[in-house]
């Protein structure tokens, strides 16, 4: 069972990686967003049975990439925390999902003017019931392959994630 702490935001602790991805200090969320240090994240993209993707507009309130559209649930990697368990609370978090069936789909680094981090990506499939409660999703929407591309076209989207996690996925 997942145990989910409240912390002041900002305040929580995260790894800086090299990049190699090997731990090379520990600061507060806020001093990684102001250094764009480079750390740890997860993305994990929800697939329905019928093939669909969910996507979603991130709160206006987020500290990176607000208001942005994005193809997975998924943040930080907390310190000291593994991968898989930061993507398994991040589903919780972000969705209400306790998913049992998280599939890694791979990693790798991305650095933009926002940030720079190592992420790793899952897959999930889930129909639902979602649960909205941490405040950081502003809306969701199912689509398929062309739904997405059509959205892409017209929406501002969150940019690691498709760089790293849409190649991935085999949307139908």
């Amino acid at each position: 069972m997942l145990g989910i702490v409240e912390v002041e935001p900002g305040t929580e602790l995260v790894d800086v990686v090299d990049d190699a991805d090997h731990v090379i200090a520990t600061v507060t969320r806020r001093e990684m967003r102001a250094g764009r240090l480079q750390h740890r994240a997860v993305s994990i993209a929800v697939i329905g049975n019928d093939g669909r993707l969910l996507v979603h507009r991130r709160a206006d309130t987020k500290d990176v990439w607000p208001g942005m559209w994005d193809i997975a649930a998924g943040g930080v990697v907390c310190a000291g925390e593994d991968y898989d368990t930061a993507a398994r609370r991040e589903l919780a978090e972000e969705l209400g999902v306790r998913a049992s069936n998280l599939v890694h789909l791979g990693a790798g680094r991305y650095v933009d003017e926002s940030v720079a981090l190592w992420g790793r990506g899952y897959v999930t499939i889930h129909d639902g019931p979602f649960t909205f409660t941490d405040g950081e999703i502003a809306e969701v929407r199912w689509v398929d392959r062309a739904g997405l591309e059509q959205l892409i076209a017209a929406e501002r989207f969150v940019p690691d994630n498709l760089a790293l996690l849409l190649p991935l996925l085999d949307l139908r």
